[in-house]
């Protein structure tokens, strides 16, 4: 027996015009994390050598929010309906069970890499290293919860069999391993620094 996707007002707050869904101020409270845990990070001493302050989080920050309003989306494959985690989203048109691949994403592309990064950035890394790894995991995860996911309609599957998300996530994996290797060549330290 799946489970059915409640339906709820999505609407937290609506002042005239103006609506807050629920979806967005839990944007909010994820970026607010990362200007919270990002603001202490760039106080880590190698971070403060490099030049790093609040204004380049905030910068980053900026980024972070295109990516998500410009690639955000819904969607969740067909599952067996077995599947004790299964899910239906009636909004979708069908009463048939999904992956509920937005949890997939979160758990993965979420907390397991936020949680890596955050205990393999407490070092001092060579420079790039840390995106690189963060490329990877992200490519990799990312790649995985394809799998999971409904492919875009006016794409399918493409290739081999993988989704567009999977096609983006290859080259995204090999420049992060790149950056790795690059970064795990450089220098670190105050050696590091010039003037």
């Amino acid at each position: 027996m799946a489970l059915v996707h409640p339906q709820f007002n999505p609407v937290a707050l609506q002042v005239g015009p103006l609506a807050i869904h629920w979806y967005g101020l839990t944007y909010m409270v994820a970026f607010g994390l990362f200007v919270l845990l990002a603001g202490r990070r760039s106080a880590y001493p190698w971070f403060a050598r490099e030049g790093w302050v609040r204004r380049d989080v905030e910068d980053m920050l900026f980024y972070g929010v295109l990516g998500v309003v410009l690639g955000g989306r819904l969607w969740g494959r067909f599952a067996d309906p077995s599947l004790p985690w299964a899910m239906i989203f009636p909004e979708s048109g069908s009463n048939l069970p999904r992956h509920p691949s937005q949890i997939y994403q979160f758990l993965g592309e979420g907390v397991l890499l936020f949680v890596i990064l955050w205990i393999y950035g407490k070092k001092e890394r060579g420079r790039g290293q840390v995106s690189g790894l963060f490329l990877m995991g992200y490519g990799v995860l990312r790649f995985a919860a394809e799998f999971f996911r409904e492919p875009d309609d006016f794409l399918g599957l493409l290739s081999l069999g993988m989704s567009m998300g999977q096609w983006l996530c290859v080259p995204m994996v090999i420049a992060g391993a790149v950056m790795f290797w690059w970064g795990s060549k450089q220098p670190r330290g105050p050696a590091a620094v010039t003037a």
